[in-house]
C-alpha cells in the first residue's frame, strides 16, 4: 500500500491564511500580530509523541540561531491549551504553541488530511513547515520535514 501523500495548495508566493488561537499560556496570538515579522508555521499531528518532541527540540536547541536570523517560531496542532502547556513546559520550549482546537489553521493551511500510519489510513494533522516573510507572503513551504533537522532545514538557504 501506496503512502497517502497530502500536499498543502499553498506554495512559495502565496499570501499566508491569517489565524488566531490560544497558545500554551491561553493568550490568543493572531497573525496579524506577527505583521512585520518573518515567522515559520510548523504544523505537527501530536503534543509529546516520539517525532514531535524530536522536531520541538530541535527547534528549541537551535532557538537563538533562528531568532538570530528573524524568525519567530510557531507551532500548531490540534491538541488542547492544557496538552500545549504540558509539552512546552516538560521540554523547555522557548517558543508558542498553539491550541488549534477547531481545526480552522490546519485546514486553512491544507496540512490536515489522511495519511497512511503503521498500515492504517487515519486522518491528521501532516508535518509541514511554512515560512512566511514580514509581508505576510509564504517564502518556502516544506513538506519533507526531517525531524531531527526541522532548524536546518529553515536555515540551509541562508548558511
Amino acid at each position: 500500500m501506496a503512502e497517502i501523500v497530502s500536499i498543502t495548495h499553498l506554495k512559495a508566493g502565496d499570501k499566508a491564511p491569517l489565524f488566531s488561537a490560544s497558545d500554551q499560556n491561553g493568550k490568543l496570538i493572531s497573525s496579524a500580530q506577527l505583521k512585520g515579522k518573518k515567522f515559520v508555521l510548523y504544523f505537527y499531528p501530536n503534543d509529546d509523541s516520539e517525532t514531535c518532541t524530536k522536531e520541538a527540540c530541535n527547534f528549541r536547541d537551535n532557538y537563538s540561531l533562528l531568532k538570530k536570523n528573524g524568525y519567530t517560531i510557531i507551532g500548531v496542532s490540534h491538541a488542547p491549551v492544557i496538552s500545549k502547556k504540558k509539552f512546552a513546559d516538560k521540554y523547555k520550549l522557548p517558543f508558542t504553541l498553539l491550541a488549534d482546537t477547531d481545526l480552522k489553521i490546519v485546514k486553512d493551511y491544507g496540512v490536515y488530511g489522511d495519511k497512511l500510519f503503521m498500515g492504517r489510513i487515519i486522518t491528521t494533522i501532516h508535518r509541514i513547515t511554512f515560512i512566511v516573510n514580514e509581508k505576510g507572503i509564504i517564502d518556502r513551504v516544506i513538506t519533507k520535514v526531517t525531524s531531527g533537522n526541522a532548524a536546518k532545514q529553515i536555515l540551509e538557504k541562508l548558511l
